[in-house]
């Protein structure tokens, strides 16, 4: 410990003791706060898993048909009526959503920050060794998502840059012209997007469980890696599933 966080003091009977600094105090407070915003990422990145289980499942009602899809498009509007008004509940959801968002994009540049901070030059070695692709590519990965999200909702939800021209009362018909073998392009950035997603999902998976006090054992950290690689694999194959079928013609008007 250097001489910076701990200085001594004259006691009563001559005796020199031991006193904390403000370096010390401020030293805890900053791995306290770190902590939390760790504790933040994960959560709001748990929710976030949750919620693409949600939406994979009911955009894996395609498979059903027209009416099923269209019909479950609109029953998400109407839950709570008439306690809530139209679309009511999927307004909260989407506040709620958007929270966990500001949270966990906060949470990642004040980390990514303070580790750029506390970097000195005697410690620059190489990081990449023995981490993994999907550990490497969490900050890039990331910002591609978030990208993408944006122009996800300006397609589907808000319709500004959809196939159509515009907003549509007709989401299976939406969804079929957007992955449409004319616009194979827009399917090659959501494979993309969905690669970028499985990484993230695999070691997002993984350091969760850490930050939470689920790794303590071996045996538990290699069941959160496991478990990283098959929540990876459902959400992102499964959203796969979607685009694939609508180019290959088995799902159509």
């Amino acid at each position: 410990m250097s001489h910076r966080s701990l200085r001594t003091a004259a006691s009563g009977d001559g005796r020199l003791t031991p006193v904390a600094t403000p370096t010390l105090v401020s030293g805890s407070k900053s791995t306290r706060s770190t902590i939390a915003l760790k504790m933040l990422m994960a959560v709001s990145g748990l929710i976030f898993i949750g919620f693409l289980l949600a939406h994979m499942y009911g955009n894996l009602k395609v498979f059903a048909g027209h009416e099923a899809f269209n019909t479950y498009a609109e029953h998400l509007r109407t839950i709570g009526e008439p306690m809530l008004p139209h679309a009511g509940l999927l307004w909260i959801l989407r506040v709620g959503l958007i929270a966990a968002l500001v949270v966990h994009v906060f949470s990642a540049i004040a980390l990514t920050r303070r580790a750029h901070k506390a970097r000195t030059v005697k410690y620059v070695v190489k990081k990449n060794k023995g981490s993994s692709l999907s550990s490497r590519t969490m900050r890039w990965g990331g910002l591609a998502l978030f990208l993408f999200l944006i122009w996800h909702l300006l397609n589907f939800t808000i319709g500004k840059v959809n196939p159509t021209g515009g907003a549509t009362n007709d989401p299976y018909n939406l969804l079929v012209d957007t992955f449409s073998p004319e616009a194979w392009y827009v399917s090659v950035v959501y494979f993309l997007a969905l690669i970028a997603l499985g990484f993230h999902l695999h070691h997002g998976v993984w350091s969760a469980c850490q930050t939470l006090g689920f790794t303590n054992a071996a045996s538990s950290r290699n069941r959160a890696k496991d478990a990283g690689l098959v929540v990876a694999i459902v959400i992102a194959g499964g959203f796969a599933l979607i685009p694939l079928s609508v180019l290959t013609g088995i799902v159509t008007k």
